[in-house]
């Protein structure tokens, strides 16, 4: 299954001149999300993976479905002032603008394998910030898997040293 046929392109959205890569259509289709997560997963079956990482909000779509097929806990990133106990803030930069992640204090155990999940890499800020938070709390980044990579924005240049998988290329 090509599952770039499934991914919506959005021009100007969410700001003019940014082509948005919109994968509510390849969510609702039941057998190309199947396809998406199985192949999402199937690198890290034999990596002995803990906790699956999955940026707000698009990750938790993508990030709880992979943790659930490697049998590993979930941990959403959240924006500020979502969770509820003691939290790490990251500030980070956009494409087109700047953010912050937060994490619970307690969500990584120290020397946990941790795997980044989320549905695109861009500039790579949001991994970038995910990642510092991640080894901040004694966790090792044992992979990122995305459903998208903007590979002309070289995102991948700023993640070195980590293995990356990503199922589209644009």
């Amino acid at each position: 299954m090509d599952l770039r046929e499934k991914i919506r392109n959005v021009p100007d959205f969410p700001e003019q001149g940014i082509q948005f890569k919109d994968i509510t259509t390849l969510l609702k289709d039941g057998k190309a999300f199947r396809v998406a997560i199985d192949r999402l997963a199937e690198h890290y079956l034999d990596k002995h993976i803990d906790i699956v990482v999955g940026p707000e909000a698009r990750g938790f779509a993508v990030g709880a479905p992979v943790a659930y097929v490697l049998g590993a806990g979930f941990v959403p990133i959240r924006k500020p002032g979502k969770l509820p106990a003691e939290i790490i803030s990251q500030a980070y930069s956009l494409e087109y603008g700047k953010d912050a992640l937060e994490i619970h204090k307690d969500a990584i155990e120290p020397g946990s394998r941790v795997l980044i999940v989320d549905d695109l890499l861009a500039t790579g800020g949001t991994t970038v910030a995910t990642v510092k938070m991640i080894e901040q709390l004694g966790g090792t980044v044992a992979g990122l898997a995305f459903l998208i990579e903007l590979s002309f924005l070289n995102g991948r240049e700023n993640l070195g040293g980590y293995t990356i998988n990503s199922l589209v290329q644009y």
